[in-house]
């Protein structure tokens, strides 16, 4: 179910990231906002188990901002 919706929310980040690059920071901004607060939150935990709760938000996060980043990157290859 997690996994769906990363994958959801990068698809979602890299329409605005495309159609409107200067706009598209602040919400990516935000979801990695949303997404450290649960690896602090995970990381939390002893030993490694905090880095096996964090780690998937971490990942997460990592994906949105290269799909964001992606999306941006294409807009500033378009030839118009």
């Amino acid at each position: 179910m997690g996994v769906v919706a990363v994958v959801a929310v990068c698809a979602v980040l890299a329409v605005p990231a495309f159609l409107v690059p200067g706009l598209s920071r602040r919400p990516e901004r935000g979801t990695r906002r949303t997404l450290g607060a649960g690896a602090r939150a995970g990381g939390k935990a002893p030993g490694i188990l905090g880095r096996l709760f964090g780690k998937p938000f971490h990942t997460g996060s990592r994906a949105m901002s290269r799909s964001g980043s992606a999306g941006r990157r294409s807009r500033g290859r378009m030839p118009f």
